[in-house]
């Protein structure tokens, strides 16, 4: 994944945070603090990321805008390159950039197969460049030109729809996933503030804590090496549970990114909170 200079700047800004945790204040609050230097770092990528797959799905529904319109104009028996350079003016949302660029190029005298090969990399969507390629290959080898881009303009119109009953089906288990993180962390929770305590003689959840029988232990270092480490679980937890809701939900998992962040940001949220009552 590549790194803008936004991206650097809240990294930068976490670190700092981090340190200063570290270095300048207790350590009862160095998770808190921590915590919130890497969500202050992590955000701007995370918007970053969600605008660019909101913009790539938008690029996806244009294209098949797009190719119904091609489709039509080639029908009439206007040349492919005639009609991209007619569809230029009209409105592709996301795409309209792109659409220019190839109309301007055909009008420049680049070759039609060389002006969809930039157009694909330029739109940066897998799906299109199939698409532009199968165009491209079928301008290249001749044939009614108009069936074949109807064909791939069905091929466009099933994948959009495939996906569209994909995340429609798969909502419900979403909603599931995100339950059942939350039953993860009560579950942790009562582990840390419970079953642990109980099993090593530390103490009760809320009450005066005990420490008796183990020679050189510290209670402090103690209760907070033991939350540290059930917070870094839950964090590492709920990172991967994000990962996977996003790949069964949208089909990838740069999609889950937001899920991840989600369910971590709930997590730091919900085990600093309970630190922070329960553990003197």
């Amino acid at each position: 994944m590549e790194f803008k200079d936004k991206d650097l700047i809240g990294i930068g800004i976490a670190l700092l945070l981090i340190a200063s945790a570290r270095f300048y204040f207790d350590p009862k609050y160095f998770a808190l603090i921590a915590g919130a230097g890497v969500i202050i770092g992590s955000l701007p990528i995370i918007i970053r990321i969600m605008r660019e797959n909101r913009i790539s799905q938008e690029k996806e529904e244009m294209f098949l805008e797009f190719s119904r319109n091609l489709v039509e104009s080639v029908k009439t028996g206007t040349p492919i390159s005639k009609s991209i350079v007619n569809m230029a003016d009209k409105n592709y949302g996301a795409l309209t950039p792109h659409v220019k660029k190839l109309s301007n190029q055909i009008s420049l005298g680049i070759p039609l197969i060389k002006a969809l090969e930039f157009f694909a990399r330029d739109a940066g969507n897998r799906s299109i460049s199939r698409s532009l390629t199968l165009i491209g290959q079928a301008e290249r080898a001749g044939g009614d030109i108009g069936e074949i881009l109807e064909a791939v303009a069905d091929a466009v119109s099933m994948t959009d729809k495939l996906k569209k009953e994909r995340k429609s089906v798969i909502s419900s288990l979403v909603s599931q996933g995100y339950i059942i993180f939350l039953v993860f962390i009560v579950i942790i929770l009562v582990l840390q503030f419970q079953i642990v305590p109980m099993v090593s003689g530390i103490g009760s959840v809320g009450g005066t804590l005990g420490f008796g029988g183990t020679s050189g232990f510290d209670p402090v270092t103690g209760q907070q090496e033991i939350a540290n480490a059930f917070l870094y679980l839950i964090l590492v937890q709920g990172f991967f549970t994000g990962l996977t809701i996003g790949k069964l939900s949208e089909g990838n998992f740069k999609a889950g990114i937001r899920h991840s962040f989600s369910l971590m940001f709930l997590s730091f949220i919900i085990s600093t909170v309970a630190n922070l009552l329960f553990v003197s």
